[in-house]
Order: C-alpha cells, then sequence, then structure tokens
C-alpha cells in the first residue's frame, strides 16, 4: 500500500501548509503579504500616474478662491509649482471649438501666449 498524502507548502514563506488540501499559504499573514508584492509590481505604473494627477488637481483647486469658479495665472506659475502639463483626466471642448483641460473638476484652458484660465466644473 503507498501513501498517497500530499504536503502543500506555503507559497510565500514555504512553510508547511495545514488544512484542506488546495490551500496555498499558511496564514493570513503571508496571503496578505503575498498579493501586496504581486499587485504592487504591477501596478507601480497606474500608481505613480495617479500620484501625478492627484498633484495636478490640488494645484488647480489651491489657485482658485473659495466661491470663485475661474482664475487667470500664468503657465510658468503653474509649472513652478510642479504642474505637469502631459497628464490630464479629460477634455471638454465647447460648441465653439475651444479645448479645456481637465484633472477631475478642476481645468484650465491656454489663453494668450503665457496665461491659462483655470476653471472649476461643480458635477451634479
Amino acid at each position: 500500500m503507498t501513501d498517497t498524502t500530499h504536503q502543500a507548502y506555503c507559497l510565500y514563506c514555504g512553510k508547511p501548509v495545514k488544512g484542506r488540501i488546495d490551500k496555498k499559504f499558511c496564514d493570513d499573514w503571508c496571503r496578505n503579504a503575498h498579493n501586496n508584492k504581486r499587485y504592487s509590481q504591477s501596478s507601480g505604473f497606474v500608481r505613480s500616474v495617479n500620484n501625478i494627477l492627484r498633484k495636478n488637481r490640488q494645484i488647480l483647486s489651491a489657485l482658485i478662491p473659495g466661491g470663485k469658479e475661474m482664475v487667470k495665472t500664468s503657465r510658468q506659475k503653474l509649472s513652478e509649482k510642479g504642474f505637469n502639463f502631459q497628464y490630464i483626466t479629460h477634455t471638454y471642448t465647447t460648441r465653439k471649438g475651444v479645448t479645456y483641460f481637465f484633472c477631475y473638476e478642476y481645468g484650465y484652458l491656454h489663453i494668450e501666449q503665457e496665461y491659462c484660465l483655470i476653471v472649476s466644473r461643480q458635477l451634479s
């Protein structure tokens, strides 16, 4: 008679796993650590883009005083604060063909050569 028992080992720490035959980790800590490591590597790019978008939004929101819907500022001032013009969430084109660039609910429109009009769009 042969022994058909199968010994599984934790995918994270390598310790023997006790319990169900399809169990892959010795405990919740190892399961969480394994998944955190696995997904952090694949989502690093997404995380860095989201950080840039959040920073852009924060810069735009800080330049609009409370209660105002729009304000004019220079592109240089935005750049000095760390605004990255390459990252936006979406665009909005008016009927007249004017395109606004948005970071969530805050956007900007290039006016004149060195200035932008910053706008706040209230979502309903």
